[in-house]
């Protein structure tokens, strides 16, 4: 078919596969509840600070990548010509040949994440060229898509899901008219390369033998927070049946259900990714089994994770009781997969805080924002990324050996949503989640209101709120007090007392007439604490507020639990502990570069 009639034909095919108004009402019967709703990506404007400069970077960066070479494996397969450089690392065909060659490991993998960063990053920013990128994007991968692609294929899994995600996300944010026939083109190629059911890696190593071993590494458990997605935005309903065929159900979701831990020994940041398919079941599906699954599964995450907020060593979840994570810090590098693991801490902390409306996941969020992801080395236009955290007691930052890999993919996925987490709301009024620099308009009731938020936080406790409204409305102010703010916190509107308790682990609530150029001023104090690694009580993490901060090496071997609690500030970025022999150096995860430092002092 010639191009026009083809995408012609897309179109034409993207009305005829809507849902009928029956099968939606029947299908939201029998929904979950969630507490708190989100906002649009475009409610929320990230302002001048370190998020809104990640976000910035990785919009500016995907916008310019070629289309060519981002298409380009697609292409290959299918047999059409494919200009353009290769990409190489990850994302190119190449002789992969696991352990001497690592190269062409998933040709193709993120394209779905590339373009998922910029449907995402359009609708927060209304940028024209930004959604001009995401129509000739999805049009051009429509074209390439085939059976043959995913013939052979070591993780066809693993790579439809992030095709999907792309293509539901360019018509939900980029309203690209074309991504969802383009979808239904991609799973008809996809399917056939799929397994019956969700697959654990132990069983689709029992499929064996493979030509190499990452044939057992596909991801299907994943694929059913999507295929939800898919099916409630509009794909149809063979999408929902599809998400319920593939929920992993019988070696994960009922021994979570029933609360039984059986995360150890699994890949980490896919196992994680997986407890949001589990809520989105409970919201499109009104399974309780799913929301108890995703809830002790997370807590299972929480008990073993770093003081980071960061988990998964050698991306393998430990087994309680080992001693594993204190055995990691002796020679593994590869403490907690970052940008990865960051984007789907982010989606599960944020499925669960709507759902529940329990501030503990806000402040999850939090402590996982401030020491890991904040601090990672930026993407480089080459492909070129900041892969592991390192908490090793010898530790650096280095980039990934490999161009292009996974955590390529999430990073921008993960800023495009800094915004988003940010903020929530029910019919009563507005949930500040994260103390950010940002911009949030809405509409409560019969005013138009814009909230700017202005602040330094973490760098020091001072937030300000201020209000514009186009006429007087009365709601519900909900700010998150973090459950480490036992301190001299202070509440004040226009200048004076709110007199709301600020309890740590809750929300401050104040409700009132708000009116134009209404101030809101929160200060938090930012006291010391320690805390531990989870049963190894002599290896202590210093905490500041919601920050964890690093000893710069060679550190001091003398240190003890009483000079790490008399930290005293030399800036907003380092800290002097005194010891009988010296001083040492502390620091936050993002104010370190190519510094040696140690997460854990042996006290």
């Amino acid at each position: 078919m010639k191009r026009r009639s083809f995408l012609k034909g897309l179109t034409g095919a993207a009305m005829a596969s809507q849902p009928s108004a029956r099968l939606l009402a029947s299908a939201a019967s029998q929904t979950g509840t969630a507490k708190l709703q989100g906002f649009s990506y475009g409610a929320v404007r990230l302002l001048p600070g370190p998020l809104n400069d990640q976000f910035e970077h990785n919009h500016r960066l995907f916008l310019n990548l070629s289309e060519d070479s981002l298409l380009q494996p697609y292409r290959q397969k299918a047999g059409l010509p494919a200009p353009g450089e290769p990409m190489g690392g990850w994302y190119s065909f190449a002789d992969y040949d696991p352990p001497k060659n690592n190269a062409g490991f998933v040709p193709g993998h993120s394209f779905g994440q590339y373009l998922s960063g910029l449907a995402r990053a359009y609708a927060q920013t209304g940028d024209l060229a930004t959604k001009a990128k995401v129509d000739r994007l999805v049009n051009g991968f429509a074209i390439a898509i085939s059976p043959n692609f995913y013939k052979d294929y070591n993780l066809p899994a693993y790579t439809f899901e992030k095709a999907m995600c792309g293509l539901v996300d360019a018509h939900e944010f980029a309203g690209c008219r074309t991504a969802l026939p383009a979808l239904e083109k991609t799973l008809n190629a996809a399917l056939p390369a799929l397994p019956e059911k969700a697959l654990s890696r132990k069983e689709m190593a029992q499929r064996g033998p493979h030509p190499n071993e990452s044939f057992n590494w596909d991801e299907s458990y994943t694929l059913p927070e999507n295929f939800y997605l898919a099916y409630k935005r509009g794909a149809g309903a063979k999408y929902r049946a599809l998400a319920q065929r593939f929920l992993q159900d019988d070696t994960y979701f009922n021994p979570l259900a029933a609360d039984q831990n059986v995360l150890p020994g699994e890949h980490a940041y896919s196992h994680v990714n997986a407890l949001s398919s589990a809520v989105q079941a409970y919201l499109t599906d009104g399974s309780e089994k799913h929301l108890r699954a995703a809830k002790n599964g997370f807590r299972y995450v929480q008990q073993q994770s770093f003081a980071t907020g960061g988990w998964g060593p050698g991306e393998t979840f430990q087994k309680p009781g080992s001693d594993g994570l204190a055995k990691s810090l002796e020679k593994n590098h590869s403490s907690f997969e970052t940008p990865c693991g960051a984007y789907g801490h982010f989606k599960i902390t944020r499925y669960l805080l709507a759902v529940t409306g329990d501030p503990a996941y806000g402040d999850s969020m939090e402590r996982v924002l401030y020491n890991t992801i904040l601090g990672a080395r930026l993407l480089k236009p080459d492909g070129t990324s900041f892969y592991y955290a390192d908490y090793s007691r010898d530790a650096v930052k280095v980039d990934y050996g490999l161009k292009w890999p996974c955590c390529s993919g999430t990073f921008p996925q993960l800023t495009a949503d800094y915004g988003i987490s940010s903020y929530l709301r029910d019919a009563a009024g507005v949930y500040v989640n994260l103390y950010v620099p940002s911009r949030l308009t809405w509409r409560q009731g019969s005013a138009k209101v814009e909230m700017e938020q202005q602040t330094q936080y973490p760098n020091d406790g001072e937030i300000a709120l201020h209000m514009k409204l186009s006429t007087p409305q009365r709601f519900a102010l909900s700010l998150r007090i973090p459950a480490w703010a036992t301190g001299a916190n202070r509440l004040l509107v226009n200048g004076r007392d709110a007199g709301v308790a600020l309890q740590a682990g809750t929300w401050a609530r104040v409700q009132r007439e708000w009116r134009d150029k209404d101030r809101v001023e929160l200060s938090f104090a930012l006291p010391l604490a320690l805390e531990p690694l989870p049963e190894h009580p002599s290896l202590i993490a210093l905490r500041v507020g919601p920050r964890v901060l690093f000893a710069i090496q060679p550190g001091d071997a003398a240190i003890t639990a009483e000079n790490l609690l008399k930290a005293t500030p030399q800036n907003a970025k380092s800290w002097k502990v005194a010891t009988a022999t010296g001083e040492v150096e502390m620091r936050p995860f993002d104010a370190i570069t190519t510094e040696r430092y140690r997460l854990y002092q042996q006290v």
